[in-house]
């Protein structure tokens, strides 16, 4: 499967809230598939299905060689105090910045077959699960920022070479 191509910072997909999938079909599969093929190239943790372009509530991750994806994801539940944590975003390239984020992270969905399945975990794990969940909610990370830092992130994409 080719890579799709990763929508950036500006598009207007990437700040609509996903719908939820209805039901699994063929379409939801090749999704399903696109996502975890494209997850697999180097330095990705995460994509979400807004990220190529599709307003549906569906991401794939790959966490220290785990691969794998979830269908409708609820975040559940997150605990301790967030901390700043550099991150960066393959919608918004070569920039990284201190983001807040919870050391724990749980997520609630489905898979292919509609079984119920639950995601969680500290550290990366929790970081990307709290990340791709905000992207189906049309949310960024530049949109958690701190404010100094937002500013900074703001002025680093006006004078990017990709925006």
């Amino acid at each position: 499967m080719p890579e799709r191509p990763i929508r950036l910072f500006g598009d207007p997909v990437l700040k609509t809230v996903s719908n939820p999938v209805d039901h699994v079909d063929d379409r939801v599969r090749s999704l399903v598939e696109d996502l975890v093929d494209s997850v697999r190239l180097p330095g990705r943790a995460g994509v979400a299905a807004p990220q190529i372009g599709v307003n549906l509530r569906v991401f794939s991750y790959n966490i220290e060689g785990e691969v794998g994806y979830i269908i409708n994801p609820v975040l559940v539940e997150v605990s301790g105090d967030p901390e700043l944590v550099d991150e960066g975003c393959l919608s918004v390239p070569g920039l990284w910045h201190k983001t807040p984020r919870h050391p724990f992270a749980r997520v609630r969905g489905i898979d292919l077959e509609g079984d119920e399945i639950e995601l969680s975990g500290e550290g990366l794990m929790a970081q990307a699960l709290q990340h791709e969940t905000d992207h189906l909610d049309g949310v960024l990370y530049l949109d958690r920022l701190e404010k100094d830092e937002r500013r900074a992130a703001m002025r680093a994409v006006r004078e990017s070479d990709w925006f």
